[in-house]
């Protein structure tokens, strides 16, 4: 199959990696599909790529944080009977302070987002296809107690069990007790240790489909999220998704960084 038959979809995309990602695949001849929040950054960014590639980068309007948002993207992906070969979640955000409200918007943008649109999609994925979470460095497990680490990494945990653990950092930080029950003041942390975890979780469910779903760290990159010190360009940022998404035949359910396995 070629790469123009193949079909990439690129969550918070009108900007840094998620920008990167989507301007690489399409010069590689892939079919994009570009989403962001903000309309008309997203046409923006849609419309650089299109001329660069020199083919048609489509736009999609999605909130990752927005459950109906989401619904409304799947099914119209549905309707028009398109087929994902690639889907790269992307969008996440880190919020200043640390309180109930930033807890929850962090959880719901950067892990029930991600996890939520990776459910609605699965219907329109091809089998053999390709699913990356873009997860960080700041969530491997060090972050938290030895007695949360012990429940993240339990091979037995459920996608259930997960998402208890996760409301229970929201309700602690809720209460003023997060670092007494042993969770960092860092909701974006959290957030990433939670989305390492839903990947190993759901490796296993997609192995029948041959749907390979993995997270990668970019590392530091110069983003508007990483700043102007860090000391990665966004084509090096941008090397460990795409690694991800194009492998054929190679891992499932791992956390890499520069297409190597890292400790999580």
């Amino acid at each position: 199959m070629s790469n123009s038959s193949k079909t990439a979809l690129v969550t918070g995309a009108n900007r840094g990696l998620g920008l990167e990602t989507a301007r690489e695949l399409a010069r590689q001849s892939w079919q994009v599909i570009l989403t962001a929040r903000n309309e008309k950054k997203g046409t923006a960014a849609a419309q650089s790529v299109s001329a660069e590639a020199g083919r048609e980068v489509q736009f999609r309007l999605l909130d990752i944080a927005d459950p109906s948002s989401i619904a409304a993207l799947a099914g119209s992906l549905h309707e028009q009977g398109t087929k994902l070969d690639v889907l790269v979640n992307n969008a996440g955000i880190t919020m200043d302070g640390f309180d109930e409200q930033v807890a929850r918007r962090t959880i719901d943008t950067n892990f029930y987002g991600p996890m939520r649109l990776t459910e609605a999609l699965l219907p329109v994925m091809s089998d053999g296809g390709a699913i990356v979470m873009v997860s960080s460095g700041a969530g491997e497990l060090s972050i938290l107690s030895r007695d949360l680490r012990k429940r993240f990494s339990d091979r037995g945990l459920t996608q259930q069990g997960l998402l208890e653990l996760v409301e229970s950092f929201v309700d602690a930080v809720r209460r003023g007790r997060h670092s007494q029950e042993g969770w960092p003041t860092s909701a974006y942390g959290v957030s990433k240790a939670a989305l390492n975890a839903l990947v190993r979780i759901t490796a296993p469910r997609l192995e029948a489909r041959a749907i390979r779903i993995n997270a990668v760290c970019p590392g530091w990159v110069r983003t508007d999220m990483g700043g102007p010190g860090a000391p990665r360009t966004l084509r090096e940022g941008a090397e460990s998704i795409l690694w991800a998404a194009l492998l054929e035949g190679g891992p499932t359910g791992g956390f890499f960084r520069d297409g190597k396995l890292i400790p999580w």
